[in-house]
């Protein structure tokens, strides 16, 4: 399998943000978005997942952090879609469960370019890190939809909004890594040859 490295930038009058990803990387993550939250799952994602990351987001985060999140989800998306390529020989199905102490958190993925979510929440607090809890419903929904994936979250049980969302990003990356390995004689994994 070659190198599967991405790049995507996107400025408009919101946000300005830039991802490279590699896929086989080390896990090693500089993640800036001027969300300090946002930056600790973005890190873990990429420790979890064993992908190297660079993102920087510029945004207005004067009004909130929901601007910023989506549109770095749109391009994080968009840099792995293009990384993955044709996504011959790779898995493509993923899934983690992952606790993060009284938290317990189900992610699968699958890469079957279908974007789809499914965001099972009913146990997160209003606010998170001093934002409402909808915003990672959003910047889910956003890198599904730009990665062509099809993402269900369960956050099954816990109290601590951190620990819930920490264990969805530590399952994202680790659901993820499994779906991105080699698998199989190389064909693109699909009854049907093409996967869309």
């Amino acid at each position: 399998m070659t190198e599967r490295f991405g790049t995507y930038s996107r400025e408009t009058g919101e946000t300005r943000v830039a991802v490279e990803i590699a896929l086989d990387g080390a896990g090693t993550a500089a993640v800036d978005t001027g969300f300090g939250f946002a930056d600790h799952m973005l890190n873990l994602l990429a420790f979890w997942a064993a992908f190297d990351l660079k993102l920087t987001c510029r945004g207005d985060m004067e009004v909130d952090a929901h601007h910023s999140l989506e549109d770095a989800a749109i391009c994080l998306g968009e840099a792995f879609r293009q990384a993955l390529g044709d996504r011959a020989g790779i898995a493509r199905v993923g899934m983690a469960k992952v606790p993060m102490d009284e938290a317990l958190c189900e992610v699968v993925v699958d890469l079957s370019g279908r974007p789809y979510l499914v965001y099972r929440e009913n146990v997160l607090p209003p606010v998170i890190a001093g934002e409402e809890k909808d915003l990672w419903r959003e910047f889910f929904k956003s890198f599904a939809v730009s990665a062509r994936m099809n993402l269900h979250i369960h956050y099954e049980y816990g109290q601590n909004g951190h620990h819930l969302v920490e264990a969805a990003f530590k399952a994202l990356g680790l659901a993820l890594r499994r779906a991105v390995a080699a698998y199989g004689s190389g064909r693109v994994p699909s009854t049907k040859g093409s996967l869309d």
